[in-house]
């Protein structure tokens, strides 16, 4: 396998009433919350489709469908982890990740620290390496309509020991 290797991941969810926000394995206080099957946290989908499409690994959906009673209402921190797993078990590592959030409501930049915290965690990486973004689709289709969110992240993973 190449030393460098590239992926994308993009996820979209509903906002719905009485479900909680996480994004980025952080709960953000807001009216409604993502709709899933797991906890709908889009911003580590994302990060976990990155990750995976990095490597050939196919996406989340395969690893952790949602057909799967095991993962119903399951933390989206565990797949993280568990796809890093498969990310070391090939003798890769993190280079770094750059994430776009896409919500309209509520503004997302003041969570943004806590959750590279959170991602910079689980991903055994620096904060400087996990790069998070936040926009808005200016009203103009269902995430501009509080209907849903998105999220959208690029991978860069390296052989271990490639930056010695």
């Amino acid at each position: 396998m190449n030393p460098i290797r590239i992926g994308y991941g993009y996820d979209t969810h509903r906002l719905v009433e009485n479900r909680k926000l996480i994004l980025g394995g952080v709960e953000i206080p807001h009216a409604k919350g993502l709709l899933g099957h797991s906890d709908a946290d889009v911003l580590l989908h994302a990060i976990c489709d990155a990750l995976l499409g990095a490597l050939n690994l196919r996406d989340i959906g395969f690893h952790f469908p949602d057909t799967d009673p095991q993962y119903h209402q399951a933390d989206s921190r565990i797949f993280v982890r568990d796809t890093f797993k498969l990310l070391q078990d090939r003798g890769y590592e993190l280079g770094n990740l750059d994430c776009t959030i896409i919500a309209e409501k509520p503004k997302i930049n003041p969570h943004i620290p806590a959750m590279q915290t959170v991602i910079a965690e689980l991903l055994q990486a620096e904060e400087d390496q996990i790069s998070i973004k936040a926009t808005t689709h200016e009203k103009t289709d269902a995430t501009g309509r509080e209907e849903s969110m998105v999220a959208q992240c690029v991978a860069l993973v390296v052989k271990r020991g490639f930056w010695n």
